[in-house]
């Protein structure tokens, strides 16, 4: 049965209809006792409206891309349960795209969302690349995570800065100047607002450059793994590693296990990025902790907010630091 069938069936207008239907009943001044009979005479029927159909007509498919970088990160997983929870709150369904890290896919992602009809788009973009958004994209769009300097995307992220500086001064707070950094992504916001940080904690300090170490290609466990086992062949070791996020991290610990070193008797260790089974390894493991609810529901009601027409502000979110037992207090050796 059409609506319009439905509405000959009750003796009322398609649009009287329509609105009951659609939960507007009220907002136009349709009585209960009216909403009472369509709804029980449409569940009679079995009437479902055809959705679809009522979407081209609004031109809108209430659903959003969310395009991450790699799904089997901790991270990104974490993100996207935010951020679907967050829109299916408000009554949109999340079309998600995993780009591995390859801006070709990146691209192919955002032409089969657009493709789709989305209402929006969240995107935690590769790289420095931003010209196939601003040019191929025409509809609402906020990067999540990682962002681009000098343009006009509206973004939400973590203060990657401040959260490496805290990190890297409670290291020097525990005695610690001989510091290794392994990055991730050299040529993401992240990675770079966490490396300037870094240095600054450093320079802050007046830590030497031949005391400081910065290595590493991407944020995988095999660059920790790879790059603590260059490390720990140095002939001066670091006292501490700072892993800029959590694979990185658990490719650390899996080199220096395998060094038969103890953490963090023989080397301290810590990562940016909390994960909930930190605490669980052995030792415990010390964090920079991200505001990921909170990055998630900003994010969405940034999206919601230019869907409706509004000016926004793009948002950097204050990391906290966890304290756990892998860091060695070496000032009272």
């Amino acid at each position: 049965m059409t609506i319009k069938e439905l509405a000959q069936e009750l003796e009322m207008s398609t649009t009287t209809v329509s609105r009951v239907l659609t939960g507007q009943g009220k907002k136009y001044r349709i009585s209960e006792k009216t909403a009472q009979r369509v709804r029980e005479v449409a569940s009679k029927v079995d009437f479902a409206p055809n959705q679809i159909a009522r979407n081209l007509r609004l031109q809108k498919t209430n659903t959003i891309g969310l395009i991450i970088p790699n799904i089997s990160n901790p991270f990104f997983a974490n993100l996207a349960r935010t951020v679907e929870e967050g829109l299916r709150k408000r009554g949109k369904m999340v079309l998600l795209c995993d780009t591995k890290d390859d801006t070709s896919l990146e691209k192919e992602a955002i032409e089969l969302l657009l493709a789709r009809k989305v209402d929006g788009l969240l995107i935690a973009p590769i790289g420095e690349k931003w010209e196939h958004l601003k040019n191929n994209v025409d509809i609402p769009l906020v990067l999540i995570d990682r962002y681009f300097e000098n343009n006009d995307f509206a973004y939400v992220t973590t203060d990657n800065y401040q959260g490496a500086y805290d990190a890297t001064s409670f290291l020097i707070a525990k005695g610690h100047q001989n510091i290794a950094c392994i990055q991730g992504l050299v040529n993401t916001s992240p990675n770079k607002n966490r490396i300037r940080g870094f240095i600054q904690a450093l320079d802050d300090h007046d830590i030497s450059q031949q005391d400081r170490f910065i290595l590493g290609t991407d944020y995988s466990a095999e660059n920790g793994y790879e790059s603590t086992r260059s490390l720990l062949q140095k002939a001066t070791r670091p006292t501490a590693i700072f892993a800029l996020n959590n694979q990185i991290a658990l490719g650390a610990m899996k080199a220096i296990n395998e060094a038969r070193l103890n953490i963090p008797e023989d080397i301290s260790l810590i990562s940016f990025d909390e994960q909930y089974y930190f605490e669980l390894l052995s030792p415990p493991l010390s964090a920079v902790k991200q505001p990921m609810e909170g990055i998630g529901k900003t994010a969405v009601a940034t999206l919601f907010d230019l869907l409706e027409g509004k000016k926004v502000t793009s948002s950097k979110l204050i990391p906290s630091l966890i304290e756990r037992a892998s860091v060695r207090n070496i000032s009272k050796s």
